[in-house]
Parts: structure tokens; sequence; C-alpha cells
């Protein structure tokens, strides 16, 4: 799976402090009824809200390996209307999108 520059960075600079990170992602994910599809949906809600390009991508991409399909994300994406604002789903829509577009 494609991991951006910095987060390589980050990873080698600080391996100690990612695993624990990650450790603390697995067990907030066993936490709870959940399944992997659900997850990366809310997770992909979570990152429009916070109007992050890197961490919708990542969403899209993580969603559509644990199943979703495109349609279910883009609906995920325009669910976002009423709450982060239309241009903030916009925006997100461009991102999924250009995942898509990377995939084929």
């Amino acid at each position: 799976m494609y991991l951006p520059k910095p987060f390589e960075s980050f990873t080698k600079q600080f391996p100690n402090i990612m695993k624990q990170y990650q450790q603390l992602a697995k067990s907030c994910r066993d936490s709870g009824p959940l399944d992997e599809k659900s997850q990366e949906l809310v997770k992909l809600g979570i990152a429009i809200g916070v109007n992050s390009k890197g961490g919708v991508r990542s969403a899209v991409r993580k969603a559509l390996s644990a199943g979703a399909t495109e349609e279910e994300i883009l609906h995920a994406v325009l669910l976002s209307t009423t709450t982060t604002g239309f241009p903030n789903m916009i925006a997100a829509m461009e991102w999924a999108k250009d995942v898509f577009d990377r995939q084929e």
C-alpha cells in the first residue's frame, strides 16, 4: 500500500513512537463492533471533517482495500455536505476521485 514520504520519514526517525501509535490504533479498532469497511468509512468522514487531504486519500485507499465500493465511498463523502459544508465536500470528492483514478 502507498505510504506518503512524510509518514515513512517519521516512522524511520521515531520507530518506537510509531509502534506505540499503531498499537493504539489496533486497540481502538478492536474495541468495538464495527467491521473494517465501516471503520474505514467512519475514518473517511472524520478526515473530511478536519479537511485533511492526506487523511481523505488514505481513508479512501483503506476503504477500497476493506471492500468498500466507489459508490459507497462517494456516498460517505456526499453525506459530509450538511456537516462540513459544500466546499469541503467538493474538495474531498476530488481527493477521492484522485485515488480512484490511480487505482485503475
